[in-house]
């Protein structure tokens, strides 16, 4: 009985200090009113068509898409082949290279993004669009590791030896047989790492730069002279947008389990 009120009690919170904010956020993004209030006194679809028309939101949105994708592709270039290293071989200090790999994930995220513009934008000078990339790449590159590597770790590889031992090269055998039985994983890979590119504020603030900027630091720069209800109307696409990605990640690992 205790542990039932304890749950329920649970449950209020939770719905109290996160569903309630993001519920508000929809609701408001439909208000009339020049600032955000609530409760809404009309309903109107302006501010949604006022972010869509805006060409600072529609630019940032496209930068931050065009990023996301390329920085996950990259990653998934690099990390595949590492998790397929790390868990196929016995590799001399595995469990450090582990960390190393996982470290942007543990370590705060405004210490990233500032590290990453000391040393890409101070140090090496590079142009905005690349120090963005390389930024997104690092963050992406955690989660490809983690999610990969754990598809990898549970793999039987005893089809790939059969495979050479009748004369199939390694590289061929890795394509054909490994990369299809952990395909659900790599896929699950890219959409978590997309996700966090897309939606990352530290690395896109500290390296974003005049008139090139992500989706997040526009809106942050959007908000320290506007409160209008637009900012809602974004939130709520993007809550779409998030919430569609997950439910191929749910839906995929889902089939994977299955298989």
């Amino acid at each position: 009985m205790r542990k039932q009120k304890g749950m329920t009690l649970i449950a209020i919170l939770v719905f109290l200090f996160l569903f309630l904010p993001l519920c508000l956020i929809v609701v408001t993004s439909f208000g009339t009113a020049a600032a955000i209030q609530f409760p809404i006194k009309g309903f109107t679809l302006d501010w949604y068509a006022k972010a869509l028309q805006s060409d600072t939101f529609v630019s940032s949105f496209k930068l931050s898409l065009m990023i996301g994708v390329l920085a996950t592709v990259l990653a998934l270039v690099v990390g595949i082949p590492a998790s397929y290293a790390l868990a196929r071989y016995s590799v001399r200090g595995r469990n450090f290279i582990k960390s190393f790999f996982l470290s942007p994930t543990v370590i705060p995220g405004i210490v990233v993004g500032y590290t990453l513009f000391q040393y890409i934008v101070i140090k090496l000078g590079l142009p905005i669009f690349q120090g963005l990339l390389i930024g997104h790449f690092l963050i992406s590159l955690p989660y490809i590791i983690r999610v990969v590597g754990s598809s990898m770790e549970q793999l039987d590889y005893s089809m790939e030896e059969v495979a050479w031992t009748l004369g199939c090269t390694k590289t061929r055998a890795f394509i054909q047989i490994v990369l299809p039985n952990v395909s659900s994983g790599i896929f699950a890979a890219f959409m978590l790492a997309f996700v966090n590119s897309f939606n990352n504020v530290p690395v896109s603030m500290f390296l974003s730069g005049p008139g090139v900027t992500m989706l997040p630091t526009s809106l942050l720069s959007y908000m320290e002279y506007n409160y209008d209800p637009t900012v809602s109307a974004i939130s709520v696409m993007l809550m779409l947008l998030t919430m569609g990605l997950m439910f191929l990640i749910e839906k995929t690992l889902g089939l994977a389990s299955i298989a």
